[in-house]
């Protein structure tokens, strides 16, 4: 299975790649969107997110979008001004020490994946989308991702059930009119 359990392509459904979180922030570092799939405190939560953006920002483009931190397996990729951030770490049950083994260009694909089906969703993705458009954002990525594994890679199947959901809005607002 693909997971997204430990921090935030093309894969065929239920593929194996496990995640902790993944993470949306802007270049001054505001948190626009996270999803942890694993349970963390709120005051880790803020504090690890603050260290990785801050790690993030310090790197140059020249270097690579990997990196470990505090046995995390960080990917992160920037598009525009909006920081993609995915964390794996290794499992519970594997032990202390245990080898991070997931796939970190299969990462980065799924955050590729994951910005082209919010443009094909948005037009063209932008901060103030995910900021105003919250709920579906975050129901477009519990589409893509459950329990931290990676379960639809497929944008049409992804938007399909957005589509409808819009649809129907529209009709009940027709009816109050």
């Amino acid at each position: 299975m693909l997971a997204l359990s430990d921090v935030c392509p093309f894969f065929p459904p239920c593929s194996s790649l496990h995640a902790r979180a993944s993470i949306h922030r802007n270049k001054q570092g505001q948190t626009r969107l996270s999803s942890y799939y694993a349970w963390l405190p709120m005051a880790e939560r803020v504090a690890l997110e603050s260290e990785i953006i801050r790690k993030c920002l310090s790197r140059s483009e020249l270097q690579c979008s990997f990196l470990e931190y505090r046995g995390y397996k960080v990917v992160y990729r920037r598009y525009a001004s909006l920081f993609f951030i995915v964390g794996t770490r290794p499992d519970a049950g594997a032990g202390p020490g245990a080898e991070n083994n997931e796939n970190e260009l299969g990462m980065l694909e799924f955050i590729h994946m994951l910005v082209e089906t919010m443009d094909k969703w948005a037009g063209s993705i932008c901060e103030l989308d995910i900021m105003y458009q919250l709920e579906q954002v975050h129901f477009l990525l519990d589409e893509m991702v459950m329990n931290g594994y990676i379960v639809e890679t497929n944008k049409s199947n992804i938007l399909k059930p957005i589509d409808l959901m819009e649809r129907e809005s529209r009709k009940d607002e027709g009816m109050f009119r």
